[in-house]
């Protein structure tokens, strides 16, 4: 794989028949919910919020866990291929970072109603948007293009993924 991007940063509007392009694209821009003009990180979330809802009325527990499992890889290796044909280390519009950490965040933490997925959902969007302590940290140490950068895309949601499910526990230890 080369170290530099192979084209120009895309514009949003290329992006429509960019997503379909490749399986990795449709993938990583989160089955579209990337290309919002706004917020596309709180779509990629919301769809991600939505989809382990439908996820769970289909697989048990530990199935939902090995779904998860496979996206982490299926993710690395989307989000790697995608940037690359983006021509940008870590674009806005590649959503599957934020549809895993979700999915990972309601996994761990359900059973809960409404307003605790909600609270879970914001905890994570202000973990991932304001990338306080260990999220900045984790933003910064996987940089550039490639398996480290696709890992990078990743990484800092993982984090903030970790950092909301730190407080709930919290919260309901209190």
């Amino acid at each position: 794989m080369s170290a530099t991007p192979p084209r120009p940063p895309l514009s949003p509007h290329a992006l429509r028949g960019f997503l379909f392009a490749h399986p990795a694209h449709l993938i990583a821009l989160g089955f579209g919910s990337g290309l919002a003009r706004k917020a596309p990180g709180t779509v990629g979330s919301a769809w991600g919020w939505l989809s382990f809802l439908v996820l769970q009325m289909w697989l048990q527990p530990a199935g939902i866990g090995i779904v998860i499992a496979v996206s982490l890889v299926l993710g690395w290796w989307a989000c790697t291929v995608t940037a690359r044909h983006m021509g940008v280390s870590d674009p806005g519009s590649i959503v599957w970072d934020e549809i895993v950490a979700v999915w990972i965040i309601l996994w761990l933490a359900m059973p809960m109603g409404f307003w605790g997925q909600l609270a879970a959902f914001a905890l994570f969007r202000y973990f991932d948007a304001a990338k306080p302590g260990p999220v900045k940290w984790a933003d910064g140490r996987f940089k550039g293009f490639g398996w480290r950068g696709g890992f990078g895309i990743l990484f800092d949601d993982l984090v903030a993924a970790f950092c909301t499910l730190l407080v709930i526990a919290l919260w309901r230890w209190f």
